[in-house]
């Protein structure tokens, strides 16, 4: 589990589907408009399950990312806070690494790569 943990910070947003020694699987849901307190995430694998826009921020770095449903991308552990910034809710399956795989949020890196 991370420090600050999203589905601790955000339980309105995040859900924790499953869990074991390995990974965790966390479930994100937001309306247009909806803006997340900051949070850590651990090197996860996103998968995209609808269209969304966003704005993710980290200290005074900002990225707006735009990706279809049915992406899955590798985002690297990270702290950020997230605004949806499109006309559709977003809506993505997380799920984060644990022990060695779960690394550690590198200063400057902010988003899905």
């Amino acid at each position: 589990m991370v420090s600050d943990d999203p589905a601790i910070t955000n339980p309105d947003l995040y859900a924790v589907l499953w869990e074991n020694d390995f990974v965790r699987v966390l479930e994100y849901r937001d309306s247009p408009g909806t803006t997340s307190t900051p949070h850590d995430h651990p090197n996860s694998v996103m998968i995209t399950l609808s269209d969304f826009r966003r704005r993710l921020s980290t200290g005074d770095r900002q990225l707006e990312v735009a990706l279809p449903a049915g992406q899955a991308v590798w985002l690297p552990a990270q702290r950020h806070h997230g605004e949806n910034i499109g006309d559709t809710e977003t809506h993505t399956i997380f799920v984060e690494l644990k022990g060695d795989s779960a690394g550690t949020g590198a200063p400057g890196v902010l988003g899905p790569d």
